[in-house]
């Protein structure tokens, strides 16, 4: 990845930015979006700090204008764009009977229509250089959870563009990548979005326990180079794809057994 472009969309933050730290601590030319302009000049200066060549760009993922202005500015500053990693994610915590349907909208907006968007706009330079489009989703959209319906469609959708991409541009050359992680510590939770819009504002999860956004940074970046087609993350993550698979009714109680027991669970 040296000297590889790379976008990583809602890089301010989490995964994102321990991303952005991987690939540019590897030489990659980096650029970040986000949303919050104080967040996302932070994390430059962060990721500047460090020697890494990297650039914001503010922008929201879920408007597709926002994503043409930010290919061309990656094209305009470095030439080009190999990598782009559909990062920017939001979720949700509240029973679908009694969520607004606004709510769902906007995760679907955010989650599936974000990745699409910047993937239209920066495919044509991806398929010059033969790069790399990388959809970070997860095991949600493997395994529905009870509590974040839109959230959990929103990664099924993910998933079923990238596979379904993935086989259009086989002629081509081009390296599709979907990574699931399993519970990561980050700051996705906390902002997660209620049944009424409002932020969650805490974890319902304890973070310290989790795997963290560096190494999960890690295992993304790895599969990257390697040109993987799947990645699931975590010992928990895998067994439950694997059990989902082979015995979905055993994995339906288990799943809402061990969501139920949240604090100020919604069921």
């Amino acid at each position: 990845m040296n000297g590889k472009v790379v976008i990583i969309t809602g890089g301010s933050s989490g995964i994102g930015k321990a991303l952005a730290a991987e690939f540019g601590m590897r030489g990659s030319k980096v650029m970040i979006t986000g949303r919050n302009g104080y967040n996302l000049e932070k994390a430059v200066n962060e990721l500047l700090a460090k020697g890494v060549d990297a650039i914001g760009f503010r922008g929201d993922v879920g408007i597709e204008d926002d994503n043409r202005r930010m290919a061309e500015e990656a094209v305009e500053r470095f030439g080009t764009i190999d990598v782009l990693v559909n990062n920017a994610g939001i979720s949700m915590r509240a029973l679908f009977e009694e969520a607004d349907l606004d709510i769902v909208r906007k995760v679907m907006d955010t989650n599936f229509f974000g990745t699409v968007y910047a993937t239209k706009h920066c495919l044509p330079e991806i398929i010059r250089n033969r790069g790399s489009i990388i959809g970070v989703s997860s095991i949600a959209g493997f395994r529905g959870l009870p509590g974040r319906t839109g959230y959990s469609a929103s990664k099924f959708a993910l998933n079923g563009f990238l596979e379904a991409l993935r086989l259009e541009l086989v002629p081509k050359g081009t390296h599709v990548l979907t990574a699931c992680p399993g519970f990561t510590s980050t700051n996705i939770r906390i902002r997660a979005l209620t049944k009424d819009g409002a932020t969650q504002g805490a974890s319902p999860r304890e973070e310290t326990n989790m795997m963290s956004a560096e190494e999960c940074a890690h295992y993304i970046y790895a599969a990257t180079v390697k040109r993987k087609r799947t990645l699931v993350l975590t010992t928990q993550g895998k067994l439950t794809v694997f059990m989902n698979k082979w015995l979905p009714g055993l994995v339906d109680r288990a799943v809402f057994n061990f969501m139920s027991k949240e604090p100020n669970s919604p069921f």
